[in-house]
């Protein structure tokens, strides 16, 4: 069993990995007493191993459980598990030396809980009434207020990560593109991802061995920078042992995409004078929520998954799509109104490797098998520049004549500040590739792995592709009897 990167992603894996398993061998049961017996199976005590007793370890497991067992029905992906939540004891404003014992005391001044008095011409925070708004230190004459953030937090660039009055983490919806910045960053796993395996299992399982239907795996390229120990081909065939009709890399999808958004760039360009990509359903989310006078500038061309989905079922009346990637937002997008129906389910590479080890695979003794053959450009969609970079092939292949001078933003700090210069009328560039992960998709909040290598075993892997065409990368695919259009909905369902 491969390393993992914290004890939170190890929990994760336990308990999706325990529910598979039970799922396999015919002995899961949805009750409540099963949350407990998977809880006391996973923590068997006597010890704790993550927490100050085996009780709340038993019990943030059991609510986990749960998650897995009976994902909610809203469309709420992030949320909160409350009991898991360490109430982080970090102090965040404190006042420091600098302060002036000034007599305007703007700082108490603003305070909308009375949290701030004077002691020895001194401000002092009460840290039992402190809200953490931030209005003193914004108030403060002399900067005299430092502000020290949670984890959590300071991981959300959108600040919808937000802490209520018993000091427990929670999620502002209205602000919240379902990036998985907070699922990743929380040391303490508070803020989770809705599960989708048991959905999974339970569609592949009543397919009966597809004959009912047929349940195709659409698998993101990041796949081939998250199990660096085996071949890629390796993983195609194991996801195929799960039982699935057949597995469809997505690269198939970014090619098709790289054309449309190539001809779409051309058509409209002069008219917008600069366009945004719209592979990443975060930073679609972002603009959408913070930038909604520019939605007309981003790119009405589909995602590759929606893509490559809309071509299965026009080929296949009796197909059913699953979406494999590192991706917690791609977990919104099926449901958002004018893509429904594209996608039945996604589950992360977190929740695959769960699955494989669930089910005993040796992923080193599965022949390789290929998943389509997309060119190079539609597999370098997985990392920051790639969707430019195909852009621009595409349109050397087409001869077309518009400047195309890209930006890459390689995460959201970078789309923030870029849609910021955009607003200002101040963008260097006239294509703006907006990628919400850092290294983009193989950086994923649910990938396996989040380092550097991720790009380069990405790069390899685009490198092994049959053709730098692609044209030639859709064979067996009609891109062009397919609707490669959407239509955002400023609701965003």
């Amino acid at each position: 069993m491969k390393g993992f990167e914290s004890n939170v992603q190890y929990i994760k894996y336990l308990v999706n990995k325990e529910v598979a398993q039970r799922f396999f061998e015919g002995t899961l049961d949805k009750s409540i007493n099963s949350y407990r017996e998977i809880a006391e199976a996973i923590i068997p005590g006597p010890k704790a191993v993550f927490r100050c007793c085996i009780y709340k370890e038993r019990h943030i497991i059991e609510e986990r459980v749960r998650l897995v067992l009976e994902p909610s029905k809203d469309d709420r992906v992030i949320n909160v598990l409350s009991s898991a939540c360490d109430e982080c004891p970090i102090d965040r404003f404190v006042v420091t030396e600098a302060c002036r014992g000034c007599l305007g005391h703007k700082c108490q001044e603003v305070c909308p809980r009375n949290a701030i008095t004077i002691v020895n011409h001194r401000s002092y925070i009460d840290q039992a009434l402190c809200i953490e708004c931030g209005r003193c230190k914004q108030a403060c004459p002399f900067n005299a207020i430092s502000e020290v953030k949670r984890p959590c937090i300071r991981s959300c660039a959108v600040g919808a990560v937000q802490i209520n009055e018993e000091k427990k983490a929670f999620i502002d919806h209205e602000k919240c593109i379902s990036c998985g910045a907070c699922v990743y960053q929380c040391p303490f796993g508070a803020i989770v991802d809705k599960p989708f395996v048991l959905n999974v299992l339970d569609l592949i399982q009543h397919s009966w061995n597809n004959t009912n239907y047929h349940v195709y795996a659409i698998v993101a390229p990041a796949i081939a920078s998250q199990f660096p120990e085996v071949k890629t081909g390796q993983v195609f065939a194991a996801i195929k042992e799960l039982g699935f009709y057949d597995v469809i890399e997505a690269a198939i999808g970014g090619d098709m995409v790289a054309i449309a958004e190539a001809k779409e760039f051309a058509e409209t360009i002069d008219e917008k004078g600069w366009k945004t990509t719209s592979c990443c359903p975060a930073f679609v989310d972002y603009v959408r929520r913070n930038h909604p006078q520019f939605m007309d500038h981003v790119s009405t061309t589909v995602s590759p998954m929606i893509a490559l989905a809309r071509s299965i079922h026009d080929k296949d009346k009796k197909a059913r799509v699953i979406f494999i990637g590192p991706c917690t937002a791609k977990k919104v997008e099926i449901k958002q109104k004018d893509l429904a129906g594209a996608v039945d389910y996604v589950i992360t590479f977190e929740e695959l490797m769960a699955t494989f080890d669930a089910k005993g695979f040796d992923l080193k003794a599965f022949e390789e098998r290929d998943a389509g053959a997309p060119s190079y450009f539609g597999r370098i969609f997985g990392r920051t520049g790639g969707v430019s970079e195909s852009v621009l092939k595409v349109a050397d292949l087409e001869g077309i004549e518009k400047e195309i001078k890209p930006i890459h933003c390689n995460g959201l700090d970078e789309c923030i500040k870029n849609m910021k210069l955009a607003s200002f009328g101040r963008l260097n560039a006239n294509l703006l590739e907006g990628m919400a992960c850092k290294n983009g998709c193989t950086g994923g909040s649910a990938s396996l792995t989040h380092d550097q290598k991720g790009i380069e075993f990405l790069n390899r892997y685009g490198k092994t592709a049959a053709t730098q065409n692609p044209y030639e990368g859709m064979t067996g695919y009609d891109y062009t009897t397919v609707n490669m259009e959407r239509e955002f909905h400023m609701e965003g369902k």
